[in-house]
């Protein structure tokens, strides 16, 4: 009778440790069968598959998993989406983001790069203006409420070279007409982005020598991707590796739409949230110092 027992506790034993060996890890157990992605600047299903359906595919054979469309209006759309368990990848901008991660637990972990993704400052040849000091008492146009290098970045320009936005200069926002009203000499300055001056002296055949740029600003943080706080943080890391692994791949993706031309020559790189500072520092000098009451796009 004990040798018996003995066998088929024995037996239960080796059983046990066959289940515990082959039970799949706890990280595994919380991967979710697809992940659902959003881009805060597209807005709509239709415009999602055509201009992110070509990624789309090179991202699900990278990760070996579904990816499932998810269309948000705005960024206040995509942070509910995250806080909701709605979304699990967001594609977004660096202004969008500081805002979406100071209402969200959402996680910063790749960053695309963009090719001269800068601001600029530009004034009239005639202008006598040579410096930005002298812009003092001057009106500047902008384009959109928080855009990223359409008014962070040229007001980060100006609060560096000492001007405060409001008190030493007028700042025009001014949506897609910023370039035309300076061009028409209803302001004094522009800034905006590098890209957007480029291609609108190219569009309007215009010298460049006739609108000169005064100063040209730093490198701007770069679009990025961020995951759901409700992913294991190392299945994250694990979508994280992925990627950094095909990026030819993906880049491949996402210019193979014309519409996302910006991204030529663009590569991957890890992000971390302090890269987002300098974008946080540009939202204090135009006043805003709770993010999570901006709504402004």
């Amino acid at each position: 009778m004990k040798r018996r027992n003995f066998i088929a506790y024995s037996l239960l034993f080796f059983a046990s440790l066959t289940t515990i060996t082959f039970s799949p890890s706890f990280a595994s157990a919380q991967n979710p069968e697809k992940l659902r992605f959003a881009v805060t600047d597209v807005q709509g299903l239709e415009e999602l598959q055509r201009d992110y359906e070509p990624f789309r595919d090179a991202l699900a054979e990278s990760l070996g998993t579904e990816i499932e469309f998810f269309p948000v209006a705005d960024r206040t759309a995509a942070a509910v989406a995250l806080q909701s368990n709605q979304v699990d990848i967001v594609l977004t901008g660096p202004a969008e983001y500081v805002v979406m991660k100071a209402k969200t637990d959402a996680v910063p972990f790749i960053a695309i790069t963009r090719p001269n993704y800068r601001s600029v400052i530009a004034v009239h040849k005639d202008s006598g203006i040579q410096s930005l000091g002298e812009l003092k008492g001057k009106t500047i146009a902008m384009s959109d409420l928080g855009s990223t290098s359409g008014q962070l970045g040229p007001t980060k320009i100006l609060v560096d070279a000492g001007l405060q936005p409001e008190t030493d200069i007028e700042i025009k926002m001014l949506g897609d007409t910023d370039l035309q009203a300076f061009r028409y000499e209803d302001v004094e300055a522009w800034g905006g982005s590098a890209l957007d001056y480029d291609r609108f002296m190219e569009a309007k055949s215009l010298n460049a020598e006739d609108y000169p740029i005064i100063e040209t600003g730093d490198l701007l943080p770069s679009d990025v991707f961020i995951a759901s706080s409700q992913l294991d943080p190392e299945y994250v890391d694990e979508i994280r590796d992925n990627m950094m692994a095909n990026q030819d791949k993906l880049i491949g993706g996402i210019v193979a739409v014309e519409a996302n031309e910006k991204y030529k020559g663009s590569t991957l790189i890890e992000a971390q949230d302090s890269d987002y500072d300098p974008i946080r520092q540009a939202y204090q000098a135009i006043g805003v110092n709770d993010f999570t009451e901006f709504v402004g796009e």
